[in-house]
């Protein structure tokens, strides 16, 4: 009873939903809870009504007497009468007004009695049981897609913070996070949840909007066959004396006075910061800002497509789309939409870890690695395979190699281009790397114990497609790069001859 009666200034408010919130911390069941409790007052007011009848049908039997007992049924204040404007007008000055004549109502008849029975009761009976109907819509809908909304809010809450632990983590320290946890993926991920939670928010929304602009003309016909039954009632009663007569005529007189609008006209003005607005318009995701959306993290290094040899040997090359994230992955996705799918890598390859060759031909350039992923392709990646790739252009070629190989250096990223040691040295005079048995090919470079130069191993010039030799790299403390002929002594390489893998055996032959 309390909690039915309590004012309005003490209810929640559920202002239109902000884009600036990523999960906004309205429930979104307070207009449904709040139209069910509107459709519970109306119940309650028919109840009132058809206990008046049958009261009534009483005191023509009983006189003046058995009329105290239909004044009883007349509570005040009626249950949630907080919903009908106390003004005169409305339903609550309909109920006071019946009051004060009741009051003066001393005799009855049997007749009117039956009529009563027969004529007006029923009317009322059918609006009782035409609002219960509307309830268990009202529950069966717009309350199941409140619960929906929660589940979908609950979703993007755990993702966002499961960025913000692992963003943190990044922050803190420079050990090796796992691919799932990047929070450039993580990031993606909560768009992808967000775009979801928008959707359902959205959908809810509109579902209650019919609902409520239902509620209009329902509370029209409420209160129109309120009228109704007034109307017979008088009829029933015309029998009496002319002052029952004129006491029921005010009851009928005050009931039709009633605007169809005009209690919900009072009720949207009362409860203008609970209702939905439909002059506000729609969420969109690209307005929302959530907690890490920019952190550093999540900002990749490079990304755009590149074209990557299939390992069938008839199938060429293919386009991907990949990035390379501030916590030295280099993943591999099938595009760049978020909104569609679930932003997966296809593959994952941990720079640190991998072997990085020269610049082929301007455009191409190979990685040697195994796969950290969970993709399609990731059961086929168990053991390392040498990758290759192929830029769009040389220009581009240069940046993505410069990147890569930065990287793979596991120092911490600057954002400048690294210049080569072993050229360096060759330019202030010293000798080249000692050379293999071979005589054409330089021996592997040690990089442990040696003192921190910007970039660990030697590294070729991005765009020399010849000349160059593999160098033995890539272990932990030990980078694989490749090295410039021009750097060193010996004889040069035969015409034609092009830069090999150093590794025993050909590409797709591990």
């Amino acid at each position: 009873m309390a909690s039915g009666q309590r004012s309005l200034s003490h209810r929640g408010t559920n202002k239109s939903l902000s884009d600036d919130e990523a999960v906004p911390d309205t429930d979104p069941s307070d207009t449904t809870s709040l139209l069910l409790e509107r459709l519970q007052a109306y119940k309650h007011a028919c109840g009132y009504l058809e206990n008046y009848i049958s009261e009534t049908e009483k005191v023509q039997k009983a006189h003046a007497k058995e009329y105290e007992k239909v004044l009883k049924t007349m509570s005040s204040p009626l249950k949630e009468g907080h919903h009908f404007d106390q003004n005169l007008g409305g339903i609550a000055g309909l109920f006071e007004n019946i009051r004060s004549n009741t009051q003066g109502i001393t005799t009855s008849h049997l007749e009117t009695e039956k009529q009563l029975k027969v004529q007006v009761l029923p009317i009322l009976v059918r609006l009782h049981a035409e609002i219960k109907n509307k309830t268990k819509e009202l529950n069966k809908g717009a309350v199941k897609g409140s619960k929906e909304v929660d589940k979908v809010r609950n979703n993007t809450q755990k993702n966002i913070e499961l960025l913000g632990q692992h963003a943190a983590k990044f922050s803190s320290s420079s050990g090796r996070i796992e691919p799932n946890n990047d929070p450039y993926i993580l990031q993606r991920l909560v768009n992808h949840r967000l775009h979801k939670q928008v959707l359902e928010e959205n959908k809810n929304r509109q579902d209650l909007l019919v609902v409520q602009d239902s509620f209009l003309q329902f509370e029209g016909h409420i209160i129109e066959t309120i009228q109704m039954a007034m109307s017979q009632f008088l009829q029933c009663v015309g029998g009496q004396s002319e002052r029952q007569k004129a006491m029921y005529a005010n009851m009928i007189e005050t009931t039709q006075r009633i605007p169809k609008d005009f209690e919900w006209k009072g009720f949207v003005q009362r409860n203008n910061n609970t209702l939905i607005d439909p002059s506000v318009p729609q969420r969109t995701a690209s307005h929302i800002t959530f907690p890490n959306q920019d952190h550093i993290s999540t900002q990749p290094l490079i990304s755009g497509t590149l074209e990557r040899k299939s390992r069938a040997a008839l199938k060429g090359y293919s386009t991907f789309y990949y990035v390379i994230t501030r916590s030295k992955y280099l993943h591999e996705f099938k595009d760049d939409d978020d909104i569609k799918r679930e932003p997966t890598p296809e593959l994952s390859l941990y720079l640190p870890d991998c072997l990085v060759g020269g610049v082929v031909n301007g455009e191409k350039f190979t990685i040697k690695g195994k796969n950290t992923s969970k993709g399609k392709v990731g059961s086929a990646m168990a053991m390392s395979h040498e990758l290759s790739f192929k830029a769009h252009t040389s220009g581009d070629a240069e940046k993505w190699y410069n990147i890569i190989r930065e990287a793979a250096s596991e120092g911490s990223f600057s954002g400048s281009t690294p210049t080569s040691p072993v050229e360096s040295r060759n330019m202030s005079g010293q000798s080249a790397p000692p050379q293999s048995q071979d005589g054409k090919h330089p021996a592997p470079v040690q990089t442990q114990n040696l003192p921190h130069t910007g970039y660990q191993g030697s590294v070729v010039t991005p765009g020399q497609s010849s000349g160059t030799a593999p160098v033995s790299a890539g272990g932990v403390g030990q980078q694989h790069m490749y090295t410039p002929i021009s750097a060193r002594t010996g004889p040069s390489p035969a015409a034609g001859d092009g830069p090999t893998s150093g590794l025993d055996r050909a590409p797709g032959q591990y």
